[in-house]
């Protein structure tokens, strides 16, 4: 009997994966680095009854950060913009601005109770609750018999 080498059968797929992200991210301009300034996020199921979204946002505020739902679609944007008064040797700048932004997407289970939503901004994390209503148990049927 010869004995056969296992190979990892996704190796080529996690391969190709990550060369269309690479070629995506030249074709529209998107640095490794500015990716890596992205927020992150998590997204959990807590205690069966409602889905948890947090954001990790350090650097933003409450003002810079907005969440709204459209067509069952959790949206979070943040924009930052920073004012910073500089002067120049060469330039005389009275206000200097950059700005960062951000934008995810979740799409909700059909649960979701959309009219419940909450979210809380504290120490950079922006963390939403979305309560599940609760779904309409199955109704039971009684079988007849025909049977004399």
């Amino acid at each position: 009997m010869k004995l056969v080498r296992f190979s990892d059968p996704f190796a080529e797929l996690s391969a190709l994966h990550s060369q269309l992200d690479d070629m995506f991210n030249e074709a529209f301009g998107r640095t490794s680095t500015q990716m890596t300034n992205m927020p992150s996020m998590d997204v959990y199921n807590e205690n069966d009854n409602q889905l948890i979204a947090e954001i990790h946002a350090p650097g933003f505020s409450k003002d810079d950060v907005s969440v709204s739902i459209n067509q069952g679609v959790l949206e979070i944007k943040g924009e930052k913009k920073e004012k910073e008064e500089q002067k120049d040797k060469k330039r005389s700048y009275m206000v200097r601005e950059s700005s960062e932004s951000f934008y995810r997407r979740i799409a909700l289970p059909k649960q979701a109770d959309t009219e419940n939503i909450g979210a809380e901004f504290e120490n950079g994390i922006l963390k939403i609750s979305v309560p599940f209503k609760e779904l309409p148990k199955p109704k039971q049927i009684k079988i007849n018999s025909k049977n004399k």
